[in-house]
């Protein structure tokens, strides 16, 4: 094991002159961060989109914490959760970035979506209006990823890896000028290049739909949001 660089006087990412200058850490106040390891869960929190009552949301046992969402059992049943409030922009010239570490429990039998969008009840059936995020839909193994703003698709690339009944690390960096970057378990599988982001506030999300009139679930590792203030 290799031996760690010891800072004892600090670190900093901030000019001398400014505020921050002589904190012994990095300035806190230059990125707005959300990041959710699921060691607690409070209700309260999150705002939950559920077609029966019965569905569940509940902390499980596993290391570095985990959210089970357990879903009931009609076809087509679905559990939304969205953070309470809107609280990321896409915004030009600051970059932003998202992670989330999932496993859906049937790879063909059901939809699951993970990312960021705006509020919606519905983001399975009908596409939210704006967003970027990461989808796999009824009937396939392809996780897809999209692109939406003003209710218009900008981009969509389908079939970005397959989808399994075990956990996948999915990220997104924005680089603040016109370039969305994707990646899968930590490799960088492709870019979207566009003007047209989505520009509106947008929310931390994940959802699960069954496919088939069986109880389907969803184990979040951990979800999360950066951007640059």
């Amino acid at each position: 094991m290799s031996t760690p660089k010891r800072f004892t006087n600090g670190v900093t990412n901030v000019a001398s002159d400014k505020p921050m200058g002589q904190l012994l850490i990095p300035d806190p106040t230059s990125v707005h961060t959300f990041f959710e390891d699921f060691d607690r869960y409070a209700a309260g929190d999150w705002t939950v989109t559920e077609t029966d009552a019965g569905a569940t949301q509940a902390l499980a046992d596993g290391d570095g914490g985990q959210l089970l969402i357990t879903n009931t059992a009609a076809d087509d049943d679905l559990v939304g959760i969205q953070l309470a409030k809107e609280s990321f922009t896409l915004e030009s010239g600051k970059k932003a970035w998202f992670t989330a570490r999932i496993k859906g429990s049937d790879a063909t039998q059901m939809d699951w979506l993970v990312g960021l969008h705006v509020t919606d009840t519905s983001p399975i059936a009908s596409a939210p209006s704006d967003g970027v995020y990461f989808r796999k839909d009824d009937g396939d193994t392809n996780i897809d990823i999209a692109v939406v703003a003003s209710s218009a698709t900008v981009a969509e690339v389908n079939g970005i890896a397959t989808a399994t009944t075990g956990f996948v690390r999915l990220d997104i960096y924005f680089d603040g000028v016109d370039t969305i970057h994707y990646f899968v378990d930590g490799v960088e599988i492709g870019t979207i290049e566009t003007t047209s982001f989505p520009t509106t506030e947008l929310n931390v999300s994940f959802a699960v739909q069954n496919g088939e009139a069986v109880a389907k679930t969803l184990t979040v590792d951990w979800i999360g949001a950066v951007k640059e203030r």
